[in-house]
């Protein structure tokens, strides 16, 4: 084996939807400000007795009974988020006892937006080095309990939700080389921060960012796989906001592939919004196995990471 796959995804979103309706009624926004600026009408909202790792182990759960695995079949766990309250036990660690995993190795990475690609290379790299052989790779934020729900500027963007993936060992790269960076010092220009920790943001300085700079190191990781944007069937971007998806798609120039939209329905789940995108895209059929599919996270730090997968 030289390579690794993902054999298979799962996701999970709370069961309740919170509307621009809704939102009209707690702040001074409308359903058209919102649709306008940020392409979102609904997002799902997590109880206050729905933690991540609840969240995540849902995901996770489906994603290991879509690969037809046991949890005992797992032994490196790794949950991408930037909202676990609790510095200890981690989020892996509590999804882990969760599924009953024995023994695993289980870690957090907190790479914000770009969390799940990051964590996806890195469980790439350790079945591939013969560290692991079945990672349960997963996306889970609640960014409910980390908003101002006063704030009109950030709380119509986020949502709550997880996606997981199992990579196990392949003879064939079935996840390419990832692309990966950061722009420290504009770190700021996202924050989740303070007590009690609220998410902010400088929009215009993300969205010119992202939409200037992205495009060309997506086209890079494309490059990384041998492949050129043309040959995508599949481009599942950080669902930040539709008015950043569509031109970044745009100018990747992935002129034959389905573009994730999920954000219209999910609204921004950080770390969870590349896992839960891919998975919702495999549910409907909109793409299919052996498709190649850009993956391409970024977001808090200015963080970035992107790699192609073939499609479970």
């Amino acid at each position: 084996m030289n390579g690794s796959r993902i054999a298979a995804v799962g996701h999970y979103q709370p069961a309740r939807v919170l509307t621009n309706e809704d939102l009209a009624g707690m702040v001074d926004t409308s359903d058209e400000w919102i649709t306008s600026r940020v392409g979102i009408r609904t997002r799902h909202i997590a109880g206050p007795d729905e933690p991540v790792d609840e969240l995540a182990g849902h995901a996770a759960a489906k994603a290991l009974a879509a690969a037809g695995l046991t949890p005992g079949d797992i032994d490196l766990v790794l949950v991408a988020t930037s909202t676990a309250i609790d510095r200890s036990p981690n989020m892996a660690a509590r999804v882990a006892a969760r599924l009953g995993i024995p023994s695993p190795a289980a870690m957090d990475i907190n790479v914000v937006c770009a969390g799940f690609t990051h964590a996806l290379a890195t469980a790439d790299h350790a079945v591939r080095a013969g560290a692991a052989t079945r990672a349960l790779v997963i996306g889970a934020d609640k960014m409910s309990d980390v908003t101002d729900w006063s704030d009109r500027t950030t709380c119509v963007l986020v949502g709550d939700g997880a996606g997981a993936a199992v990579v196990e060992a392949s003879k064939d790269a079935g996840i390419g080389p990832v692309l990966w960076g950061s722009v420290p010092e504009m770190g700021h220009a996202v924050r989740i921060e303070g007590q009690p920790a609220r998410f902010a943001q400088e929009g215009q300085s993300v969205y010119r960012w992202a939409t200037t700079q992205l495009p060309a190191i997506a086209r890079r990781a494309c490059e990384r796989a041998g492949l050129g944007p043309e040959d995508l069937a599949g481009v599942v971007l950080h669902q930040a906001n539709l008015r950043i998806i569509e031109p970044l798609a745009e100018k990747i120039g992935a002129v034959n592939a389905v573009v994730a939209r999920d954000v219209t329905e999910s609204g921004n789940t950080s770390a969870a919004s590349i896992p839960l995108a891919l998975s919702k895209l495999v549910e409907q059929g909109r793409i299919s196995g052996g498709d190649p599919v850009l993956l391409f996270g970024f977001g808090g730090n200015l963080s970035y990471a992107g790699q192609v997968i073939r499609c479970p």
